[in-house]
């Protein structure tokens, strides 16, 4: 009997596709070796190819034999092998390899979806710490270079800029043309941008303002980028845990940021956390081109079952063809969204952009401590985002995130302590952060195909309340105080909140 034959007579003793009366025992009792299955699998296509492969038959006693990582002693049935019995090569391999154990790594077996969801969640980090590196570097620099409160307050909203410009344009381009591209592209540009700023600062203003609007050109894509990509690969049952994941991701990047900033400042001067920072962008895009795909059905690699799991509970849609613009602003909820984004994103990106200057100023800490205090509120924010995507996927969790910082922001004004003023800030931030189980997963509620758009819709909104907020902040501080800038931002979330309790829905308002 020649290796082919042999091999059949063995690998298809379980399958009973062969129905024949009768093997002589002597061949059933003997082993095939590892391999011979080896060279015989590798002669066929690779979708019959494993990495390791572990047969398990028994004999006719039912005692087990081995032979490395291969069990060989087979069960004989009645069945004789004749030439018109074989069936062709693919068929019999396939059929012997439905009767073989695979072995997989436990890397191997990790969902692919959550792969895609942590590095939406690594690109937010460093969405993050690119962004707040200015915070803590703008102190020295703003010394070197002898900015008042008021150029201090343009350069921080320069930024926004660049961001406000890309938000309509990143929904279009990830609904049509993709999320992969889009999203690594936005990486690759605002990293290039934050390497390049201390060089623009040295030849001037002008030049650092365009550099950081620039910036902003590049991450004002990632949100709606990664939307797309997570309204294509979450399952709709683990979209309010994913997106609170995600955006943790940004939490963490200010928490990331915030904390290692004043170390490479005092140790190679402010120009280092943009170089440092800016690179880090080049090793993520390395592993976003490997590992992600557009959609579940453009994944090669990704296990059948899980693709089935993904396309049968999941809101993905084809990509679409043509945006109704008249139909998608006649909606309340719509307009909801687009209101309350504003008013939400007025208070967040004046923490995020002034805080250390807060620090700095009022509670006299100086840069170090400055910079490791405006971590504690990042952190609550990152804890409290995970929390509320477990807990709840509804609207009062967005109620909680206008009221909370509202209430805690009011309580500024009537401290005295700093350790009480750090608490405040804590908790502002801890409360404001459910709002990504409220306004920011609204979007996929509402309208799961456009959700990308809407996304770039409603945060226009949202970065032109960092333009306008950031740059009056430096105007008030420079002819009154921080009260009054805490108190523009509680009367917006006041109004955020009847806005968003008159007219939003949970319930999908458009196909």
């Amino acid at each position: 009997m020649n290796a082919e034959t042999f091999l059949i007579t063995n690998s298809l003793s379980l399958s009973s596709s062969l129905t024949s009366p009768k093997v002589p025992e002597s061949i059933c009792r003997r082993r095939f070796s590892f391999r011979l299955l080896w060279s015989e699998i590798h002669r066929y296509p690779s979708n019959y190819r494993r990495d390791l492969v572990t047969a398990e038959f028994r004999n006719v006693s039912g005692k087990r034999r081995s032979f490395g990582k291969v069990w060989a002693d087979v069960k004989p049935k009645p069945f004789e092998v004749s030439a018109d019995s074989v069936p062709t090569e693919s068929v019999k391999f396939r059929d012997a390899l439905n009767d073989i154990v695979l072995e997989e790594k436990w890397w191997e077996q990790f969902p692919k979806r959550w792969i895609i969801v942590i590095l939406c969640f690594s690109a937010f980090l460093l969405c993050n710490m690119d962004r707040v590196n200015m915070s803590i570097a703008i102190l020295p620099m703003s010394a070197e270079y002898g900015w008042n409160p008021t150029t201090v307050g343009l350069i921080q909203s320069s930024f926004f800029w660049g961001y406000l410009l890309t938000q309509i344009a990143g929904g279009i381009w990830a609904d049509t043309l993709g999320g992969k591209a889009v999203l690594g592209f936005a990486v690759v540009w605002w990293s290039i941008a934050t390497a390049l700023t201390p060089v623009a600062a040295k030849l001037g203003l002008p030049f650092l303002l365009v550099t950081r609007a620039f910036m902003g050109i590049g991450e004002g894509v990632a949100m709606p980028a990664m939307n797309n990509m997570l309204s294509k690969w979450v399952p709709v049952s683990e979209r309010s845990r994913s997106l609170a994941l995600v955006y943790s991701g940004m939490y963490l990047g200010s928490v990331t940021g915030l904390a290692f900033s004043p170390y490479l400042i005092h140790t190679y001067g402010w120009p280092s956390v943009f170089y440092s920072f800016g690179s880090l962008g080049t090793v993520w895009f390395a592993v976003w081109l490997s590992k992600a795909s557009n959609s579940p059905l453009e994944d090669p690699s990704l296990r059948p079952a899980e693709k089935k799991l993904i396309l049968s509970s999941s809101l993905s849609k084809e990509p679409i063809k043509s945006i109704p613009w008249k139909l998608i602003l006649s909606k309340a909820p719509v307009w909801a969204l687009i209101v309350s984004h504003f008013c939400h994103n007025w208070g967040t990106f004046i923490i995020l952009t002034w805080m250390p200057t807060y620090y700095h100023q009022v509670l006299k800490f100086n840069l170090s401590d400055s910079g490791m205090l405006c971590v504690v509120p990042w952190l609550t924010m990152a804890i409290s985002a995970n929390f509320g995507g477990w807990i709840a996927d509804t609207l009062i969790m967005q109620t909680v995130g206008f009221l909370g910082p509202a209430f805690f922001l009011t309580q500024l004004s009537h401290v005295d302590s700093p350790a009480v003023a750090v608490l405040c800030m804590s908790c502002s931030q801890g409360t404001d952060a459910f709002s990504q189980s409220g306004l920011y997963s609204n979007h996929q509620d509402i309208a799961p195909r456009y959700s990308g758009i809407l996304l770039g819709l409603s945060n226009t909104a949202g970065v032109l309340a960092g333009v306008l907020g950031t740059a009056a902040t430096g105007y008030i501080l420079q002819h009154g105080s921080w009260d009054n800038v805490f108190e523009v931002s509680v009367g917006l979330y006041l109004v955020g909140t009847v806005v968003w309790n008159l007219f939003s829905t949970g319930e999908k308002i458009l196909d």
